[in-house]
């Protein structure tokens, strides 16, 4: 897919406090997240693994549903029916977005929620083409496209102008993991609902614990694909890998954080890029003299 990326970042960034036309787009359809986190992207559970593997493990998230009132496959946590794969909690494992210094689209500096691997001050991905890429992030907004779905790149262009989508072609989604192929790959079951007491609360509020992370990042990891069975020894070694990993950005999510103003207020005075994730480790990113636009 050939995209204009640059100043937009508008897949990876929560960008609904600057705009003048908030859409609300992930909360359509039948099933609703529990969370309020924009764009999620969803990884596979190898991708997942990779993660954990290299030391990523504390930049992950998981996003529950809520139960349509009349779903067959539900179950109660905390009093509120959740969607449920025979009888286990559904979830899906994504990437955090703590709030950033970003100024997207030519607007000010502002505090928005923005993806853990997003370099604030050039809006690229400090990760864009390593192996760690997320599949989802590469193919985006190919899929879609493929599905007839409305991208960030329009909802961008229809609110700030200027081209985003440079190609309206949809490209081959032979891999694209739907419905009974994506249990176990890239939607998983959590095999103890009672023991998620508590997090349906959290999970809206966005401030689930490591512990909580670490849970279903190490069922995610321990799943069978095409089944629900999970590898009891392997969910817990991968817990136990995931709350003990510091990586150089999960360790500035948490900073940046701490010195987060109100989300969509201003950030002019905000420390930039380089002193809290360079600092702490992250790859530079290259400016967009030298890259090319694609997805």
């Amino acid at each position: 897919m050939k995209v204009n990326c640059e100043g937009c970042a508008g897949c990876c960034i929560d960008w609904r406090p600057v705009s003048p036309a908030p859409s609300n787009h992930e909360r359509r359809g039948p099933r609703e997240p529990l969370d309020d986190v924009y764009n999620l992207v969803p990884l596979t559970r190898d991708e997942i693994a990779a993660f954990v593997r290299d030391g990523f493990g504390d930049v992950l998230v998981p996003r529950m549903w809520e139960a349509t009132p009349d779903a067959d496959a539900a179950v109660e946590i905390d009093g509120v029916e959740v969607a449920a794969i025979d009888g286990k909690p559904a979830f899906f494992v994504g990437l955090r977005k703590p709030p950033k210094p970003v100024a997207p689209f030519g607007t000010e500096r502002t505090w928005l929620h923005a993806c853990v691997f997003l370099d604030p001050e050039t809006l690229q991905c400090r990760i864009h083409g390593d192996e760690m890429y997320p599949s989802e992030c590469r193919d985006y907004p190919g899929h879609n496209l493929a599905l007839g779905t409305e991208s960030e790149c329009e909802r961008v262009e229809e609110e700030f102008g200027n081209d985003r989508l440079l190609d309206g072609d949809a490209p081959d989604v032979s891999g694209l993991l739907l419905g009974p192929h994506a249990v176990g790959s890239k939607v998983f079951a959590y095999p103890d609902p009672e023991a998620l007491a508590g997090t349906v609360e959290q999970m809206r509020r966005g401030d689930l614990t490591d512990a909580d992370r670490a849970a279903f990042v190490g069922v995610a990891v321990g799943s069978r694909p095409g089944s629900t069975d999970v590898d009891e020894a392997r969910v817990e070694a991968v817990k136990t890998t995931v709350l003990e990993a510091e990586s150089w950005a999960g360790t500035a999510a948490e900073a940046w954080t701490e010195l987060s103003g109100v989300v969509g207020d201003d950030a002019a005075d905000a420390p930039d890029g380089a002193s809290v994730e360079v600092g702490r480790g992250a790859p530079e990113t290259t400016g967009w003299d030298d890259a090319e636009y694609s997805g």
